[in-house]
C-alpha cells in the first residue's frame, strides 16, 4: 500500500504544479489585456468610433466653438456607449441635433450645389457668374 500510496502523492503533487502553470498563465494574459482596455477607455476614440456620416465633422466643428462642453459631452457620451446604453451608430445630424437640444448651436459649413450644364456649380459661384453676366 505504500507504493501505491507513494504514487498517489506523486500524482497529486504533478496535478498541483500543472493546476498552479495554468493560473500564472492565466495571470498574465489577464494583466496583458488591462493595458488594451484602458487605452480604449479614451471617451472621444470610443465616441468616435460610434460615429457615422459627417459625424466627426460636427465633433470637430463642436470641439474648435465649445471645447469644455463638448469635452463634457463627450465624456458623457462614452460612459453611455460603455454602459451600453447607447449602442447605435450617431450620425453627424444626430449629434448636430443633441449639441443643439442642449443650447450649443455648433455653426456648420454650409455649401449648396447645382446642376448647370451637367456639372455641379455652388450657388455662390452661380450667382456671381448670373450677375457679371447681368453687367456686361
Amino acid at each position: 500500500m505504500s507504493e501505491e500510496d507513494s504514487e498517489l502523492e506523486k500524482l497529486k503533487a504533478k496535478r498541483l504544479a500543472e493546476m498552479q502553470r495554468n493560473i500564472s498563465s492565466l495571470k498574465k494574459t489577464e494583466t496583458l489585456a488591462q493595458p488594451e482596455k484602458k487605452e480604449q477607455k479614451n471617451p472621444r476614440d470610443i465616441v468616435k468610433s460610434y460615429l457615422g456620416f459627417r459625424g466627426t465633422e460636427v465633433l470637430e466643428n463642436a470641439e474648435s466653438q465649445f471645447p469644455n462642453e463638448t469635452k463634457t459631452i463627450v465624456q458623457q457620451l462614452g460612459q453611455l456607449i460603455q454602459s451600453g446604453e447607447l449602442n447605435e451608430k450617431m450620425d453627424g445630424g444626430q449629434l448636430l441635433q443633441l449639441f443643439r437640444s442642449i443650447g450649443l448651436h455648433v455653426r456648420m459649413n454650409t455649401k449648396i450645389n447645382i446642376e448647370q450644364d451637367g456639372k455641379f456649380v455652388s450657388l455662390s459661384d452661380k450667382l456671381k457668374s448670373s450677375k457679371s453676366n447681368e453687367e456686361t
